[in-house]
């Protein structure tokens, strides 16, 4: 296990890291961006022995990556449009993820295509074709059927078991395949972030990155208006859907991809993640996942984005009623609008290859240098984070003549990746934090904070102590999730603002 000392990210710590770096202070590796690329990045060229500063205007996980499905996927539909490399690599950070990064944060989860009068011989059988080589993705990648079983099909029963708001009538049973889950994406990026910081990064939210060039970046740190000016040898520019605003050479289409957030409890609490074709396409579908803190996520969409990048995108009416009117074919009981709880929506930060709907533009990565000397890193996806990393340091240290070592990330554990066996501990505690859940417990009390929601009070302490959260939006809306439901939000309010008292 990590040293959590090292690994503690906070406000104390992030004071006297901004004050040691201090004006025309020198750096082997900068990285701006707090996402899922950007920990990723700072993380793998730490654990090269390099200087590394990760700088974020906001907060960890405050963009892209915190508005994913959060699944770790195997790449399957990449399989279908003849992507080869992009599935394969996908399979493989996906056995990466699960087995060795943070086996503790991803579960496999069964997808279930129910068997209805809608799917006929023509569809199931595609759909069987591409479960069968999903199986072969996970085969070849070397991930082993105890870790993600093989695919299968199921009886009626079972699939109403699986997904028990599913339509019975017609119902001949399902195609039942698995994927990784994470517990949530934006607590990975955090537990990257602590991994980076805990082989020797400095970790700045609330800094912001101006008049950036190849070997140049003013810090302004945006809570006191402080501004320094750093030399980096190489600064990687892993900004997701803003990468263009570092470096006006990058030219990116985003898609916004919406889910809707559901109460589980009116769905039967499914343990499946309940697979619709979308009508009238032979490669999509709708997903209704279930997740923690009693929800189930119902997504996805894939709308173009013109004009100005908002910090928090908003689902529009159209993509609503797409979500509701597609699962509804699959539901015994449609669900409308008043059971939506809440929505998110997020943009992938597409590179632009000119005309073509955004659903059909490559979800590669790129890792590119501008005619100013910042390498970007842009494209790919959450499950991809690890190799597009792994990637932009190889760039950055060939740009830089850096003295790195090689890349280890494919071996190395985030904190809390070794499970605990405790009987002791609440098994949703143990879920969102492994092997540190009881370091969670004992920041504070292992009581509810409200009525309904099973975040403790010492989640919250902990998120202040050893996470890096600074105000109350990053313990709801980034640590906990709490705030994808604008009701639990606002029941959760006073227990986060109390989690800041004496810092």
């Amino acid at each position: 296990m990590h040293d959590n000392s090292q690994s503690a990210l906070n406000a104390d710590r992030r004071r006297r890291e901004l004050s040691d770096l201090g004006d025309n202070a020198s750096v082997d590796v900068l990285v701006i961006g707090g996402g899922i690329t950007g920990v990723g990045t700072a993380l793998d060229a730490a654990s090269r022995g390099l200087r590394t500063v990760l700088v974020d205007k906001h907060d960890l996980a405050f963009g892209t990556s915190r508005w994913s499905s959060k699944l770790a996927h195997g790449g399957l539909r990449y399989l279908a449009t003849g992507n080869v490399g992009i599935a394969r690599e996908s399979a493989v950070e996906r056995g990466i993820l699960m087995t060795r990064t943070a086996p503790h944060l991803v579960r496999a989860l069964p997808q279930l295509v129910p068997l209805l009068p809608s799917v006929g011989f023509f569809e199931k059988t595609l759909v069987r074709i591409g479960f069968l080589a999903g199986d072969a993705l996970r085969i070849t990648a070397g991930t082993s059927s105890s870790v993600l079983p093989r695919s299968r099909r199921v009886g009626a029963a079972k699939a109403e078991q699986l997904a028990p708001a599913v339509r019975r009538e017609g119902l001949r049973g399902g195609l039942l395949a698995y994927d990784g889950q994470l517990i949530d994406d934006a607590r990975l990026v955090v537990t990257l972030a602590r991994t980076a910081a805990a082989h020797g990064a400095t970790v700045l939210t609330r800094v912001g990155a101006y008049d950036v060039t190849g070997d140049s970046v003013k810090l302004r740190d945006e809570l006191t208006g402080e501004e320094m000016t750093i030399r980096a040898r190489s600064v990687v520019n892993a900004s997701g859907v803003w990468a263009g605003q570092v470096d006006p050479d990058i030219r990116l289409k985003p898609s916004r991809g919406t889910h809707l957030v559901l109460p589980a409890q009116l769905l039967g609490n499914p343990t499946a993640a309940l697979t619709v074709p979308i009508p009238g396409e032979t490669n999509r579908f709708v997903f209704m996942l279930p997740s923690q803190l009693g929800r189930v996520y119902l997504g996805l969409t894939d709308e173009a984005v013109d004009g100005e990048i908002p910090d928090v995108p908003v689902a529009s009416d159209d993509e609503i009623d797409f979500l509701l009117d597609t699962v509804n074919t699959a539901l015994a009981t449609p669900v409308t609008r008043s059971d939506v709880l809440g929505t998110f929506a997020g943009l992938r930060p597409l590179l632009d290859t000119g005309g073509g709907k955004t659903a059909d533009l490559s979800r590669n990565h790129a890792v590119l240098r501008s005619s100013n000397g910042v390498i970007s890193v842009v494209g790919g996806k959450l499950t991809t984070y690890r190799k597009m990393a792994q990637d932009a340091v190889d760039a950055a240290v060939k740009a830089g003549g850096l003295p790195a070592r090689s890349c280890v990330t494919t071996d190395l554990p985030a904190v809390g990746a070794a499970r605990t066996a405790s009987q002791e501990l609440p098994p949703a505690l143990v879920a969102r934090y492994g092997a540190e859940a009881g370091l969670v417990a004992a920041a504070g009390k292992l009581t509810p904070i409200a009525d309904g929601i099973d975040v403790t009070h010492a989640e919250l302490a902990f998120a202040v102590s050893h996470e890096g959260a600074i105000d109350v939006d990053d313990i709801l809306d980034r640590r906990t999730r709490i705030g994808l439901v604008p009701d639990d939000r606002e029941r959760a309010l006073p227990a986060a603002e109390r989690a800041f008292e004496g810092v």
